[in-house]
């Protein structure tokens, strides 16, 4: 089962990610082209698909608007497993808005109820979408337990050696940043002056 269920078309679009940002690198032509064949379409993985590219491409007031209606169908649907889905690609979107704190509180209550009905691909998802939030806040510490976390759950449903090396790579991105930032805390001028000794 792959993490994203929103077509082949759309991750094709999906060309990597930035070693520095671990945001999607995009081929926006490509992007703008499955958009237009979406057009009007609004089956629950039409809007699915719409508000991943919408949010690649940069245009976030169309990405959550996509992605709240995603979330009014798949909630009407009743199934509790395409909500979910729905609801982490909605914090993706308010990630991308700068809304780190709304972004975290709904990507946790995903992680949890994945981890409670024990959708592993699902909360492999959202668990690695929350460490590129804590990421993007600066916070390498967390983001390095969910990072971790996102690989070990990959290796349990057994995905590819590309997808694990993806994950892999991210946790290496994230404790480069922890390391800096434990030297920079550590640093002479300390203001403390117990240097960065405090983490194991």
């Amino acid at each position: 089962m792959s993490e994203t269920p929103i077509g082949s078309r759309t991750l094709s679009i999906i060309l990597g990610y930035d070693p520095t940002t671990l945001r999607e690198r995009v081929d926006l032509r490509a992007a703008g082209e499955r958009l237009e064949e979406l057009g009007s379409l609004r089956s629950l993985s039409a809007l699915n698909e719409k508000a991943v590219l919408l949010r690649l491409l940069g245009r976030l007031d169309e990405a959550i608007d996509i992605a709240n209606e995603a979330v009014r169908q798949a909630r009407f649907t009743g199934d509790r497993e395409q909500l979910l889905g729905a609801r982490i690609r909605h914090a993706q979107v308010l990630q991308y808005q700068g809304k780190a704190d709304e972004a975290i509180i709904e990507l946790t209550g995903c992680v949890d109820e994945a981890r409670g009905r024990e959708w592993t691909a699902l909360e492999a998802f959202a668990i690695q979408n929350r460490g590129k939030v804590w990421f993007d806040t600066g916070d390498y510490e967390n983001a390095l337990a969910d990072m971790t976390a996102a690989v070990f759950l990959r290796e349990k449903l057994g995905a590819s050696p590309a997808e694990i090396q993806a994950a892999l790579t991210a946790v290496a991105v994230v404790q480069s940043a922890l390391d800096v930032q434990r030297g920079s805390a550590g640093g002479a001028g300390s203001p403390d002056g117990q240097g960065g000794t405090d983490h194991a």
